[in-house]
């Protein structure tokens, strides 16, 4: 009967050449934990990359409506009647002498 380093042996030799190649299988297993063990695996690069562009898609939302904001405020400040349109249509504000009826639409 074969002992277990034996078998060990006389299997090491049935395996292909490129497999006894330490330098090959550290290589093989460095890039399988790169690539799906790792915390920084393909999943998460993507996942990663996915937010990124989400956020600035957001920026590029919000520094439209910023501009807009300032457009509008220095409107505001320079037009007196674009103020008090401003005015009764945000506040509901309204003269002294008028009545004020506001109409919801169901």
């Amino acid at each position: 009967m074969r002992t277990f380093i034996e078998n060990f042996e006389i299997m090491l030799k049935k395996l292909p050449k490129l497999t006894k190649n330490f330098y090959l299988i550290v290589g093989m297993l460095f890039l399988l934990w790169m690539l799906f063990l790792d915390s920084n695996d393909l999943y998460t690069q993507y996942k990663l990359n996915r937010q990124l562009h989400n956020l600035e898609n957001e920026k590029d939302f919000y520094q439209q409506k910023i501009e807009e904001v300032k457009e509008e405020r220095e409107q505001l400040l320079t037009d007196s009647e674009a103020l008090e349109k401003f005015a009764r249509e945000k506040y509901l504000m309204k003269k002294e002498s008028e009545d004020l009826y506001v109409i919801v639409e169901e």
